[in-house]
């Protein structure tokens, strides 16, 4: 036990997980309800889809700029003003909703404006983690991140489903944008995470450097390809959770969270595993392992039509992706040097958050020609047919790792 949660030794990172996790919470109650929200408003899984869309697409075209930013400036300060942003946010539409202004086109900007204040915090929060523990507990840290993002999964949805029960999606909005004090007050008394050298070249060249250091690593390279196929294909699970409620089990809002729920509390005993286990050898075999593990579940959960199969399947899909996310994210902030950290984890944050919107508008608008079941099958195929691949012939070395 306390290898680990050895990384909560460190006053700082105690205080930044509880701020992230009441955040995380919030946000996954604004999920929950602004998901049900569109598809109760509209009907349409392609909405659904478009919705993701623009809350991911920022990273495509900013977060590369957001690591040179997180490598130039105080990371902390950053990650302020994202935090700032999203409690706005949420807090607008917490109002239009009580006033009856909402409207579809509305809920789609504001995601965009959410996702592009994320596309600047989050290459700074990934950057600054590491900086608040010992560098022989850092795959400890990021594993405990990963527990407080998948326990927040959890209690998110299960408090979402009972304020939107009881008292509508304004209720989770507007406790969204209350949620966002908590990292806002736990940045402005950290006392390490700051910018300990300061710029000497132009943002353009600063950024090429980044790139260069992933070109030139192999490693890095195979890593970022991986995480941006699995992250491709298997966030459309999550992105069709709603269709799935409602049209294969025939579920309210409440059979949603639970849905929700079941995958999280999978996800939470992954990210567990990975913390008590982070010293140990061959990170690259078992990520890739767990990723062909993930796409077997999600396949299942596709073809399944027994609630609790489907529960157990989910769970068991949370934990295998939570592993695969968690090994990636360790192996790739345990080979970069702390002064390109921010723009190394940046391009591989590219790659994880921007395939999602492609994913879950690919899946969104194949959902409404075919199937979600059908997309899901196909998704889980993909992951099968990589992962082996990659045992069989890997040339980056990240099964190596």
């Amino acid at each position: 036990m306390r290898q680990t949660f050895k990384a909560f030794t460190y006053r700082d990172f105690r205080l930044l997980w509880a701020g992230a996790f009441t955040s995380s919470v919030g946000t996954w109650m604004q999920e929950v309800a602004q998901n049900w929200l569109i598809l109760t408003m509209t009907g349409s899984a392609a909405l659904l889809g478009l919705d993701a869309f623009l809350g991911d697409a920022p990273f495509l075209l900013f977060s590369l700029f957001g690591g040179v930013f997180a490598d130039r400036f105080d990371r902390r300060r950053i990650l302020l003003g994202s935090q700032v942003v999203q409690m706005a946010s949420a807090g607008f539409l917490a109002a239009l909703v009580l006033t009856g202004g909402v409207r579809v086109w509305i809920i789609l900007t504001l995601s965009f404006v959410v996702g592009l204040a994320q596309s600047f915090g989050g290459p700074a929060y990934q950057a600054l983690v590491p900086t608040l523990v010992d560098r022989e507990d850092l795959p400890n840290a990021v594993a405990l991140n990963s527990i407080q993002f998948n326990l927040a999964r959890v209690v998110g949805p299960v408090l979402a489903g009972v304020a939107f029960y009881r008292l509508g999606a304004a209720a989770c909005f507007g406790l969204n944008s209350l949620s966002f004090l908590a990292p806002i007050a736990a940045l402005s008394v950290l006392r390490r995470g700051g910018v300990t050298v300061p710029p000497t070249e132009s943002v353009l060249r600063s950024l090429k450097t980044g790139l260069r250091a992933v070109r030139d690593d192999a490693s890095l390279r195979g890593l970022i390809v991986l995480s941006f196929v699995g992250s491709f294909c298997a966030l459309p699970l999550v992105t069709l959770l709603p269709v799935f409620a409602r049209n294969v089990f025939h579920r309210d809002a409440k059979g949603y969270s639970i849905l929700l729920a079941a995958f999280g509390i999978g996800a939470i005993a992954g990210a567990v595993l990975v913390a008590g286990f982070g010293h140990a050898r061959g990170k690259g075999r078992v990520a890739v392992a767990m990723q062909m593990a993930f796409g077997a579940l999600m396949a299942g959960f596709a073809v399944s039509r027994n609630l609790y199969v489907s529960y157990a399947l989910l769970a068991l899909a949370g934990a295998a992706l939570m592993v695969v996310f968690a090994l990636f994210m360790t192996l790739v902030q345990a080979n970069v040097d702390d002064r390109l950290r921010g723009r190394v984890v940046s391009v591989y944050t590219l790659a994880f958050r921007g395939a999602m919107p492609l994913g879950s508008l690919t899946a969104g608008v194949l959902a409404s020609v075919f199937s979600a079941p059908t997309v899901l099958l196909a998704d889980g195929a993909a992951l099968l047919a990589m992962g082996a691949f990659v045992l069989i012939r890997d040339r980056s070395g990240v099964t190596e790792l």
